[in-house]
């Protein structure tokens, strides 16, 4: 399995320099061939091979308008080209969007493969340079004097801090010792989760409590001049402030991710339609501010690395509605309704602890597969897309639905 060790970085001057046009002949590499494909495939309808686009490349180096790609080492120009080849493959897959053109002002990065740079007695040395680049480990239990990366990834972030990333190969870890637990976790705004034990994790709200700051120094930007020496450290301001939004929203991520995957042997979420919940106007930044799709992410790759289960039930599984106590089933539960009494076993629910317990049953259901004439848990699965029903609605819905029993 591969690893990723990333760190502050501080180049000197004669390293920034050459990183910046490394940066920028990347930028200028991808959206050049970006823009011949788009060129070719709407006056052909042909597509381009990636042996094309490096012989392009090759081509731009012999002109005299484009010289300087040569002043540069050969092997991020080379990635970029990789990787605008596997974004379009995954486009043209529907795994993703149509690749985009790359900004100046945006975060850049560039590749280098061992080809490009050289490891030794914890010393990176990159191609083209001729003194190690500086930089901060911070991993205790790693050596970085024993480090055998794969790949090495400088970027500059829009605030002006430099990283290094290690890529390693490395072995498959110990699966973790049973936990003994299994739980059910209900995402929410209000409250960040609920697990089916009645644990109730506050949401932070990490931009809400930044919006003041954010709002002062976005505005303090607006009024200076564009192009100007003050209009840049304005910029830096507000690319400083939302750093720290994004570090603090990872931290948080990471501690509730890596507590949930050390207490439970197998934990069962909602899969959520996030890129449709943020559309909604009134709680999109909120909603954006939770971090739903970097949670389930990292619970993914830390329950694999533990030896733990994970189960993502179906979207569409009705775990609001559905009382956990008799499994009733209601016809209509509006968003605002936190709190609702079972007509059927007069049981009084808490909205997202019933539906954190909903969750956990159907990812056990899933967890234990399918028997023989039980339809549960036929929506329910462990990963790809959602199904467009569940077997609860392909049965005859109970007499009693949305009737209360006297």
């Amino acid at each position: 399995m591969r690893t990723a060790y990333r760190c502050r970085a501080y180049p000197d001057s004669e390293q920034a320099a050459l990183l910046g046009r490394t940066f920028g002949c990347v930028r200028l590499v991808w959206n050049k061939t970006l823009a011949e494909r788009t060129r070719r495939h709407r006056d052909t309808g042909q597509g381009t091979a990636y042996r094309e686009t490096d012989a392009w490349l090759t081509g731009w180096k012999k002109t005299a308008e484009l010289a300087f790609l040569s002043e540069v080492s050969s092997v991020p120009l080379q990635q970029a080209l990789r990787h605008q080849h596997a974004a379009f493959a995954n486009f043209f897959a529907g795994r993703a969007r149509h690749p985009r053109f790359k900004s100046r002002n945006g975060r850049q990065s560039a590749h280098f493969t061992r080809s490009a740079f050289r490891m030794r007695d914890g010393e990176l040395r990159l191609a083209k340079t001729s003194t190690p680049l500086a930089f901060v480990w911070s991993f205790d239990d790693v050596d970085p004097s024993t480090l055998n990366p794969t790949m090495v990834v400088v970027s500059r972030d829009t605030d002006g801090r430099w990283y290094v990333t290690f890529a390693v190969d490395t072995h498959q870890p110990e699966p973790r010792p049973q936990a003994g637990r299994e739980v059910g976790v209900d995402l929410g705004v209000k409250d960040f989760a609920v697990t089916s034990d009645g644990e109730r994790i506050a949401n932070p709200r990490h931009l809400d409590r930044k919006a003041a700051n954010l709002a002062r120094y976005q505005r303090r930007m607006a009024r200076r001049q564009k192009g100007s020496a003050n209009r840049r450290k304005a910029k830096n301001k507000v690319a400083r402030a939302h750093r720290k939004v994004r570090n603090a929203r990872q931290d948080f991520l990471h501690k509730t991710t890596t507590r949930l995957v050390e207490s439970a042997d197998l934990i069962a979420i909602e899969d959520l339609n996030v890129k449709g919940l943020v559309r909604n106007r009134s709680l999109s930044r909120a909603i954006s501010d939770c971090g739903w799709g970097e949670f389930r992410r990292q619970l993914e790759y830390k329950c694999e690395r533990a030896g733990r289960t994970l189960v993502v039930i179906d979207r569409w599984h009705p775990s609001s509605k559905t009382c956990s106590n008799c499994g009733h089933l209601l016809g209509e539960l509006s968003l605002n309704t936190r709190a609702w009494t079972c007509p059927g076993c007069r049981t009084r629910h808490d909205r997202d602890h019933n539906a954190a317990k909903n969750i956990l049953a159907a990812g056990r259901a899933a967890a234990r597969g399918p028997t023989p004439g039980d339809a549960c848990g036929a929506g329910i699965r462990r990963q790809g897309p959602s199904l467009p029903q569940l077997a609860v609605k392909q049965e005859t819905p109970p007499a009693r639905m949305g009737i209360p029993l006297l």
